[in-house]
């Protein structure tokens, strides 16, 4: 069986606080309840294969095209259909950054290119030199945004630069923008309204993170180039989002108060969780997100390892060690509520020197 890569892994282990996961801290919205009460019976009849309601309600949300919207099971799943559809033969990631790139490109035969983010500027991106690698075959780039693990966000202008720069040499665009809603001026950062409906962009958005829908396994891609979104179609398999997830997804966007709330608590408890893991003696960099990305400096290894200290806890941690580009003693920690932080931080201080 395939190592586990991810965070999330509480079926493996006993775990009573899980910060590996990038997930809203208050759960399911009201709404997004009620709809999946009122539309139990849906699992008896066929889902929608073409999720018609749901993408015409994100066209109205998103200002956007309907025919320009295509949903998946998850936005993993919509990563595996982009690559397989287009099947680069070669491709420009940065390092490190969601994993799922990496294995959706190698599945379809892609040799990859790394763009190294340097801890010296922080893990932020050089888009200069992004932009230098972007010749010698490249035919496709994925772009997190923030990026995940680091949390670092590029500013619209320079998406808008680099997508621009793509298009000059017939290169594909992939902007992930999944926990661009967890940033505190989200606007500043996005480029769907610049490049969503252009034809080499592809937009890639998720309900898991912002409303706690990761059990539902529901994603969606915007994209201008309708070959494009015709080739993904054909690769994938018929029926990948259920009913309830699409009713569930049509109830999220009706959420505008919710969305509020995690953006504020998101802000509120990063500041927070930031100051202190910084009283602790661990490195921390500019994560803007719902996640707070760090380096313990004199990290030991194996079960002397703060993630195996505080596993012995039952608390989960994300290691980043199996990112390309990083390695052992840097980590990710996802944000909660104020009790379960100050809980997290307090059981950091009583294992951090207990070796």
């Amino acid at each position: 069986m395939r190592e586990y890569l991810h965070g999330g892994d509480i079926y493996t282990q006993e775990i009573e606080m899980d910060y590996s996961a990038n997930i809203s801290p208050l759960g399911l919205p009201a709404g997004v309840k009620e709809a999946v009460v009122n539309n139990l019976d849906s699992f008896c009849v066929y889902p929608d294969s073409r999720c018609i309601k749901l993408r015409e309600a994100l066209a109205e949300h998103h200002q956007v095209k309907a025919d320009h919207i295509i949903c998946g099971n998850g936005s993993a799943d919509l990563i595996f259909q982009l690559t397989e559809a287009l099947k680069p033969e070669k491709a420009l990631l940065t390092a490190p950054s969601f994993q799922e790139y990496e294995q959706a490109l190698k599945a379809a035969g892609t040799k990859i290119r790394f763009c190294r983010l340097k801890e010296e500027q922080g893990f932020a991106l050089d888009r200069k030199a992004w932009e230098e690698m972007l010749d010698d075959g490249i035919e496709m780039a994925f772009l997190c945004n923030p990026n995940n693990p680091t949390g670092i966000p590029i500013l619209k202008e320079d998406v808008v630069h680099m997508a621009e720069e793509c298009r000059k040499r017939g290169i594909f665009l992939a902007v992930d923008e999944c926990f661009n809603e967890f940033l505190d001026e989200p606007e500043q950062y996005s480029v769907l309204k610049e490049e969503g409906e252009k034809d080499n962009v592809f937009i890639l958005k998720a309900f898991t993170k912002l409303y706690a829908m990761a059990g539902f396994r529901l994603g969606y891609g915007i994209c201008g180039n309708e070959d494009v979104l015709s080739a993904m179609e054909e690769k994938r398999q018929p029926w990948s989002v259920s009913g309830i997830a699409q009713a569930a997804g049509e109830a999220a966007l009706r959420e505008t108060a919710y969305v509020r709330q995690v953006r504020e608590l998101a802000g509120r408890e990063r500041k927070f969780l930031k100051h202190g893991l910084k009283q602790l003696g661990f490195q921390v960099f500019d994560s803007q997100a719902n996640y707070i990305f760090f380096h313990v400096p004199d990290d030991g290894t194996g079960e002397d390892s703060l993630f195996y200290r505080l596993k012995k806890e039952k608390i989960l941690i994300r290691s980043c060690g199996n990112y390309p580009g990083l390695e052992n003693g840097y980590y990710r920690i996802c944000v909660k509520d104020r009790e379960k932080d100050q809980k997290l931080l307090a059981i950091m201080e009583k294992v951090r020197h207990k070796r």
